[in-house]
């Protein structure tokens, strides 16, 4: 009986020992997938998203980043722990994953309340930043030492279709617009086939017309964003409860076999 009793807690062993390290795989897969999508943003889009003026998304970017670090970290420490059977790792994974776990639960429930409390003051807020994109567009577009801005602006037409913050009409108050002396009438990034001067001929047959214009075109992006980071999140999370229901299992057949 004492013979069988150890075979079965053997057994058990490795069941857990590789139930827990396919679960640090998916948390490398999911912490990758987190750097990429932050490291992406920076690399790609952040050009773009700073002409919103707000620091906000540029710090999600580096918290993605950051974030997915942690998370391939915490991966690596469980798949040493679970593999050679360190009871001592186990635990350092173990409150990790705890800590991290509580920290996700605090992070949600001050974005909710955070939510509630904006809730009344969101479109006041939405307004805000559509005529700070305006602004830019219309101040700094084609300006000395504002070359940055214009290759933002000039790459956002392009990628997302669009002219113009709320539409193309915005360019008429444009700085750059009324001191041009060709009669330009939108940036020649605004046509559908760029080319010199094709600003000239501000028609739906030439130029991009997107109802809304492009700060819509962002926020879509920006959203499309969000629901990424919020379905990792949610995966993630489920995987750190198995993840600490598998680590104690582990821990306590560990201290029951013989040594």
């Amino acid at each position: 009986m004492e013979t069988r009793r150890e075979n079965n807690n053997t057994c058990g062993t490795i069941c857990l020992k590789y139930l827990l390290f396919i679960i640090n795989i998916l948390f490398w897969l999911a912490g990758g997938a987190m750097l990429a999508v932050g490291v992406w943003t920076l690399l790609e889009k952040i050009d773009y998203i700073s002409l919103l003026n707000s620091s906000f998304y540029t710090a999600s970017a580096y918290i993605l980043i950051a974030a997915g670090a942690v998370v391939i970290i915490i991966g690596i420490i469980g798949c040493c722990a679970s593999l050679r059977e360190m009871k001592s790792l186990l635990i350092v994974y173990l409150v990790l994953l705890l800590c991290v776990f509580l920290l996700e639960i605090v992070a949600g429930v001050l974005t909710y309340i955070t939510y509630q409390e904006c809730f009344p003051f969101c479109h006041q807020l939405d307004e805000e930043l559509r005529q700070n994109l305006k602004v830019t567009m219309q101040q700094k577009y084609q300006q000395a030492g504002e070359e940055s801005v214009t290759h933002a602006v000039d790459k956002l037409h392009q990628e997302f279709q669009c002219c113009g913050s709320n539409s193309s009409s915005d360019w008429k108050d444009s700085v750059w617009i009324q001191a041009a002396q060709d009669q330009q009438l939108v940036p020649d990034s605004c046509c559908k086939t760029p080319s010199s001067l094709c600003g000239l001929r501000d028609h739906p047959s030439n130029v991009y017309k997107v109802e809304g214009g492009c700060v819509v075109k962002l926020e879509e992006f920006i959203l499309s964003q969000l629901y990424i980071v919020g379905a990792l999140g949610i995966g993630i999370a489920f995987l750190q409860l198995f993840g600490m229901i598998f680590t104690c299992c582990l821990h306590q057949n560990l201290k029951d076999e013989p040594y």
